[in-house]
């Protein structure tokens, strides 16, 4: 290789880059001991910006396109150079890309339960999920607040900070859609646009577009949710003497299938029948009017048949029912 060729390589006249691998937010193309030829060609991709910088500071921004580099496409780093009109030799400037597609699917979620005020249980350990989406819109914003002079800087480096922030607006989110937690399954939607409006400004500090925001999921610790889940069964038993005879009711079957259930079914069914008969009583004793006589207790000459239980007269000699002798 001769002395002239190795010269010739030192000198850039075709800069792009093609994102080899998703998630990549910044990539700064390499330049050592290399430097860009004059009139060299600039290729920027969809869902690309490419900015120069020079010394550290940022100069021309490149949105998608094909670019001859020369002092009319590089007004701002011409000026910083104070280059005449028709520079001719090769220059030295950082260039670096940045990704704009749509970042989809992140995912958040609070790893551990966050506590809100409830206006039906007062404080509330709340833990919730979701994902969101963004896109980068402002590359100098999004160097001078993540990234830096990171050779290369992706969406995995940036995912906590952003969902450590996500988890820290959920309490104010809550306190501001005023949606008690029983009812935040139905009005998800409203959360989830009460949650997007706290995180957004969070996002354009950094040179970023929230583009959606979902909440997924809203749940307790399960011991919290054990308390909730015996308050809503007190509440579905309603009144207490119905769900008591209910009971009752089912575990007579059960009662009559054990052994020796005979019995305790039958203690159960006599106390059953004397509260039933004490209740009946007393709703009679209170439907009868004041000053009413109590009514005549049946006569005592009375027997009954052996043969067949009828009521008869004590003083007859046949049963008129089955035709018995009476003794």
């Amino acid at each position: 290789m001769s002395l002239g060729s190795f010269f010739k390589k030192q000198f850039i006249d075709v800069i792009g880059w093609t994102e080899d691998a998703p998630g990549v937010l910044q990539y700064r193309y390499p330049m050592q001991d290399m430097e860009i030829q004059n009139g060299a060609q600039l290729t920027v991709r969809e869902s690309q910006m490419a900015v120069f910088v020079n010394e550290g500071v940022f100069a021309d921004i490149f949105s998608p396109g094909l670019y001859t580099l020369n002092t009319k496409t590089l007004p701002l780093l011409t000026n910083l150079r104070h280059w005449d009109k028709l520079f001719q030799s090769p220059f030295k400037s950082d260039v670096y890309f940045y990704s704009t597609r749509q970042q989809t699917n992140q995912r958040w979620g609070t790893p551990t339960p966050v506590t809100i005020r409830d206006k039906d249980f007062g404080a509330v350990r709340l833990r919730a999920y979701g994902v969101y989406s963004y896109h980068l819109t402002d590359p100098a914003v999004f160097q001078q607040k993540a990234a830096a002079t990171q050779d290369l800087y992706t969406v995995a480096e940036l995912e906590p900070h952003l969902r450590n922030t996500i988890v820290g607006k959920v309490s104010d989110a809550f306190a501001q859609s005023a949606v008690p937690f029983l009812d935040m399954a139905a009005n998800i939607e409203e959360f989830s646009a009460a949650m997007r409006a706290q995180v957004t400004p969070v996002f354009a500090d950094f040179g970023l577009t929230l583009d959606s925001f979902q909440v997924e999921s809203l749940s307790l610790p399960e011991e919290l949710q054990k308390r909730l889940d015996e308050r809503i069964g007190m509440n579905m038993v309603g009144d207490m003497r119905q769900y008591t005879q209910f009971q009752a009711a089912q575990s007579m079957p059960i009662a009559a299938a054990n052994e020796g259930g005979g019995a305790g079914l039958g203690a159960g069914l006599g106390a059953g029948m004397a509260m039933g008969q004490a209740m009946a009583d007393a709703i009679s004793g209170a439907a009868a009017p004041a000053g009413a006589a109590p009514a005549p207790a049946k006569s005592a000459e009375t027997k009954f048949c052996p043969e067949c239980g009828s009521s008869i007269a004590r003083s007859a000699k046949f049963c008129p029912e089955c035709g018995a002798k009476q003794g």
